[in-house]
């Protein structure tokens, strides 16, 4: 019997779909490039190591200016009680002092109103990585209802701000847990104390800074259970946390005070304030 060939029109399902408007020499290059980087940084992390100790104490340090620890430590409520820890600023400031620590978010792709993202910490040393992947939405929550954003700068921002709180995770996850803890200490250390501005200056800055969200005097003091004049270098350290996770968007203002305020109010509150950069606490 003669062998034949049967020919068919069939696809063959064992073939590689190209994209034809993706450059596959263009894809080659980029991965070469990124290969190469890598290497490159694990070879420097390699032949300058860091010094822990020096390291450590670099970070102590930085904890101990003023303008840093205000925005170091942030607050949110979970089940009747407030659950506070290290920001994403301070994050990324203990991984500028410990070294030899690349971290940072990336967009995968973009399509059907939501973008792949990937947040990741990468000590080159050890060669330890935390990452992880997650989708966001291209939609922001206002007062009127949920807004679909179309402008890239509008969703480049709601990227950014969705993607703060998992990098911060990453940069944790790879950091030792004791030197976060003492940092932590460290900044609660410099807000409590060591302050040339008075305690009743530092108040009234309290006061404007969350007039901003709507909450007054009265709203402060039934929270607080005493008049306003009595509050300790304590009690400012928790309200610099309870400030940073409203400004951050981590919360709400309903979640904290006792407001008459309905929660499209409060999240647009948030929302207003979410571009205001400037410290809690700051002397001007």
């Amino acid at each position: 019997m003669e062998n034949q060939m049967i020919q068919t029109n069939e696809p063959n399902p064992f073939k590689t779909q190209t994209n034809s408007r993706i450059n596959a020499g263009a894809v080659t290059i980029e991965s070469s490039r990124a290969v190469a980087e890598a290497q490159g940084k694990l070879i420097i992390a390699k032949n300058f190591p860091r010094s822990e100790y020096e390291a450590y104490a670099k970070a102590v340090e930085a904890c101990k200016r003023r303008s840093l620890a205000e925005k170091a430590i942030y607050s949110y409520p979970r089940s009747g009680s407030t659950i506070s820890g290290p920001s994403i600023r301070l994050a990324e400031e203990l991984a500028r002092c410990w070294g030899n620590i690349d971290f940072g978010i990336k967009e995968l792709s973009q399509k059907d109103g939501e973008s792949e993202m990937q947040a990741y910490c990468w000590d080159m040393e050890t060669n330890t990585m935390s990452s992880q992947t997650f989708v966001v939405a291209h939609v922001r929550d206002t007062k009127s209802g949920r807004k679909k954003l179309t402008e890239q700068r509008e969703i480049y921002e709601n990227n950014a701000n969705m993607a703060g709180r998992r990098l911060r995770a990453r940069i944790l996850a790879v950091l030792p847990p004791d030197l976060v803890e003492q940092a932590v200490a460290e900044c609660r250390k410099t807000l409590a104390g060591n302050n040339d501005t008075p305690i009743t200056d530092r108040i009234k800055k309290m006061v404007v800074a969350f007039e901003k969200f709507g909450v007054k005097v009265e709203t402060i003091e039934k929270r607080l259970d005493r008049k306003i004049d009595t509050m300790t270098a304590d009690d400012i350290s928790e309200y610099i946390g309870i400030y940073n996770s409203l400004k951050d968007g981590n919360s709400n203002v309903s979640d904290w005070f006792d407001v008459k305020l309905n929660s499209d109010r409060s999240k647009e509150l948030t929302a207003t304030i979410l571009g205001d950069n400037s410290g809690l606490l700051e002397d001007k």
